[in-house]
């Protein structure tokens, strides 16, 4: 049986996912790096005054890479637990995990090139 709706329990899951992204963040070198990324691109979508279309391409892009680092972080987390010592399909899933986060990464940066790109482009002109 579910629990009835109460507002206080969603402050308490919101509590937990803020943990969660900060637990991410203090754990992997690599959430450091798409911050960095994040905040180059914000920055760099200001500059150049992007459209609201743009912004959209951008926050997909950022969220993508976001979604795939923070799922990966939990499978690593979760397949540690599983599985202390090494066990080599544990290390494929690992591998499999962050070549998502490639793809994405290499995603957003495809989509960081094509809004962006034409905007720097006019800045040599």
């Amino acid at each position: 049986m579910s629990r009835p709706f109460e507002f206080t329990g969603r402050i308490r899951s919101f509590k937990f996912a803020f943990v969660g992204i900060w637990t991410m963040l203090k754990s992997q070198q690599n959430a450091w790096v798409h911050a960095c990324a994040t905040v180059g691109v914000v920055f760099a979508g200001i500059f150049f005054g992007v459209s609201a279309a743009e912004w959209c391409w951008l926050v997909l892009a950022i969220m993508a890479v976001w979604t795939a680092e923070a799922l990966n972080t939990a499978f690593e987390f979760l397949a540690d637990v599983a599985s202390p010592d090494f066990h080599p399909l544990v290390k494929h899933s690992k591998d499999v995990a962050a070549g998502a986060v490639l793809i994405s990464a290499i995603g957003a940066v495809a989509i960081g090139l094509l809004v962006l790109g034409p905007h720097a482009l006019e800045l040599i002109k």
